[in-house]
């Protein structure tokens, strides 16, 4: 691999023997670093694989975990909505939000209730104990996670709940610990984030369908379509 990497925008200069990172104006580092300063291998591997390489199942949801969180939502939003018309429900409104300012990805609301959603995935054999959330949902009136269970294949397995009754707000989750970024700064350290939480899996309640899912969401509804 040539130690000379082309001055890009969304990426820092690096030289073998020169740990000091230099981040062009307008970029941000996006690289994790080891105990010498180094990058670590796996993110060389995703910016400069080996050619002619193919990635494995594994390595395409570790390098495409965006891609793979947004086809899920949308693929919830099918299958929610779909379902809610087999069910005579036709009265729920969705909204998507731009970015995750407020701690959201997604609001459905029907009559009174509105839930403000954040959607976690992770796969069957996944080894996620744990989760980040932002305490900016514990201030909307019904703010919940769903955190998606999926094949590698991105079919839906099973769903992780964290929320309260329609109407309440998120369970108190201010106790647990900070979250950290996942990517380091400039000299490779991972700071906090002072607006999160790390919440363990052990406190998400598992739903084995998407009426569970809808019913936790909005309560009672209609068992079949009139």
């Amino acid at each position: 691999m040539s130690a000379d990497k082309e001055n890009r925008k969304d990426r820092f200069v690096w030289e073998p023997g020169d740990v000091e990172i230099k981040i062009p104006e307008g970029g941000e580092v996006l690289w994790d670093f080891d105990e010498n300063g180094m990058p670590e291998d796996e993110d060389l591997k995703e910016d400069y694989p080996t050619p002619n390489s193919k990635p494995t199942s594994n390595e395409a949801h570790f390098h495409h975990s965006t891609l793979r969180e947004r086809i899920v939502e949308h693929l919830f939003i099918g299958d929610a909505l779909r379902r809610l018309w087999q069910r005579g429900v036709t009265d729920v409104e969705v909204l998507r939000s731009e970015f995750d300012a407020g701690g959201h990805d997604l609001v459905m609301s029907r009559r009174k209730v509105t839930r403000h959603i954040q959607f976690k995935s992770v796969m069957t054999d996944g080894k996620a104990t744990r989760t980040s959330i932002s305490l900016k949902l514990t201030e909307k009136p019904s703010g919940c996670v769903i955190w998606i269970v999926v094949t590698p294949e991105l079919d839906r397995q099973s769903y992780l709940w964290l929320g309260g009754l329609p109407g309440e707000p998120l369970p108190d989750i201010s106790d647990f610990p900070m979250a950290k970024h996942t990517k380091g700064n400039a000299e490779g350290t991972k700071t906090a984030r002072p607006n999160h939480r790390v919440v363990p899996r052990s406190k998400f309640e598992k739903l084995d369908s998407i009426d569970a899912v809808l019913e936790r969401l909005f309560g009672n509804l209609p068992r079949t379509c009139p």
